[in-house]
């Protein structure tokens, strides 16, 4: 545009100077030299045209380089390659496992743990037992701990439970895993029953078994062996007392072997048990709560025995199938008296059914036990959740050879909501029916039943 606006001053400025000059001639000048010097004029001005056109369109080529120029600043660089050397291996990883896990170089790890279940409820008992009823809760369990690997193949796992207004140790444990064989030495678990040895994260109901806790089923410190080979696993230790109670001189030897066969996508758990004590304290006792952990009342209790030892042995049960299941588990305990009294043997066992009410969900099943549910469909990314009902059958037996501890017989109902990984809220009813009750009515009648309604909040990691 500047450069058409030079050409037109120039026109202008060439047609000023011209007209004086023609105006001065035209006097003297004939017409046919008046034409003359016109057209030499304007052969001067159509130069002079050509000339500035010819500016122009250099004027124009210089703008478009200088716009390319521009261009090509404004463009990101072209990448450059650059030889870089491999990067060296990092000290430490942090996978994020219901809580951080630190890996670091050499065979090391650390894991924090812990977990918090919150239990509610109601007990309906008869009137005339005098037994303490009506609503319940307690902080069922609180636990904060650790667990990681060691270099060369050790490990350790160590967890406080401060429920219950004190401080209790739970697992210590130093573990070694070698080719097909894991040591573990420390505070843990004994090997008795399915149902014990599925973490209480896991389970159907809000408490175990009967026979379970009756049976006095509890960590131990000591030292023990397990090995695989195939679907066969087997597991085998001795022990002390529980930490709790040491020192003492009772000790006792435990063991059970499981075959977990896959049978397409169907998981099958036969497995048995054994369990030897010799009972330092020379007595035993053998009771049991109805269902729920938040009331202390007792409705079976044999009391304190005189044992010098105690034998016990149990087979179990299982199968998962898509989102049904089923288990079930007996356990015998004998209790060997002193001198001519006569040797008891007290029976405990269940059977339970579950299935999940939300499709793609199915029960965990690792290493022998019930394992972790996995929603298919979680809280958080478009689901509800894992959705599961439960019944099961709970049968105790504390009558035998002259002691008279009474019968326990459960029906329970569950309904557990597990709307991620690592939070689960549980309802249970149970009806329990009592034969024997060491707690008599009024009447002196031993045989009568018990409602509760049990609920729970868990979380972990």
């Amino acid at each position: 545009m500047r450069n058409v606006t030079l050409i037109g001053l120039a026109l202008a400025a060439t047609s000023l100077t011209s007209l004086p000059a023609a105006a001065q001639q035209a006097g003297t000048m004939s017409v046919q030299e008046e034409l003359a010097q016109m057209r030499a004029e304007m052969a001067a001005l159509s130069g002079r045209v050509a000339t500035l056109e010819g500016e122009l369109e250099q004027t124009k080529a210089e703008l478009e380089q200088e716009r390319a120029r521009n261009a090509q600043l404004t463009q990101p660089a072209a990448p450059v390659a650059v030889a870089v050397a491999p990067a060296a291996e990092p000290g430490a990883e942090i996978e994020f496992k219901g809580a951080p896990e630190i890996s670091a170089d050499g065979g090391w790890s650390f894991k924090p743990r812990g977990r918090i279940q919150a239990d509610a409820g109601f007990i309906s008992a008869p009137d005339s037992t005098g037994a303490a009823d009506g609503f319940g809760s307690n902080l069922r369990r609180a636990r904060i701990g650790m667990q990681g690997d060691i270099p060369g193949g050790f490990g350790y796992k160590f967890e406080v439970d401060f429920a219950g207004d004190q401080v209790t140790l739970a697992d210590a444990i130093l573990t070694y895993e070698g080719k097909g064989v894991d040591i573990s030495i420390g505070q843990h678990n004994n090997f008795q029953s399915l149902e014990e040895l599925t973490s209480s994260l896991h389970t159907s109901f809000i408490e175990r078994a009967a026979f379970t806790d009756a049976f006095g089923f509890e960590r131990r410190l000591g030292i023990s062996v397990e090995f695989g080979v195939g679907d066969v696993s087997v597991q085998a230790g001795a022990f002390s007392d529980n930490i709790s109670d040491l020192p003492g001189k009772e000790h006792s030897f435990d063991g059970r072997v499981v075959y977990a066969p896959k049978f397409g996508d169907g998981q099958l758990h036969l497995g048995a048990s054994v369990h030897y004590a010799d009972t330092d304290s020379n007595n035993v006792r053998y009771r049991q709560r109805p269902l729920v952990n938040f009331t202390s009342e007792r409705f079976v209790n044999t009391g304190n025995l005189a044992a010098e030892s105690e034998f016990g042995y149990g087979a179990e049960a299982a199968f998962i199938s898509g989102r049904f299941h089923v288990a079930g588990e007996a356990f015998w305990q004998n209790v060997d008296r002193p001198g001519a009294l006569a040797d008891p043997t007290f029976f405990g066992g269940y059977a339970e059914a579950g299935v999940f009410l939300t499709s793609g969900d199915s029960r965990g099943y690792k290493g022998g036990t019930f394992n972790r549910i996995k929603p298919a469909s979680p809280v958080g990314e478009g689901g509800i959740g894992a959705i599961q009902f439960n019944v099961r059958y709970d049968h105790l037996d504390l009558n035998d050879a002259g002691i008279t501890g009474g019968k326990q017989n459960g029906y329970f109902a569950s309904l557990v909501w597990t709307p991620t990984d690592y939070t689960r809220f549980l309802v249970n009813y149970g009806r329990l029916e009592y034969t024997d009750a060491v707690l008599p009515e009024t009447s002196g009648n031993r045989d009568y039943s018990v409602d509760v309604v049990g609920v729970r909040a868990q979380v972990d990691f």
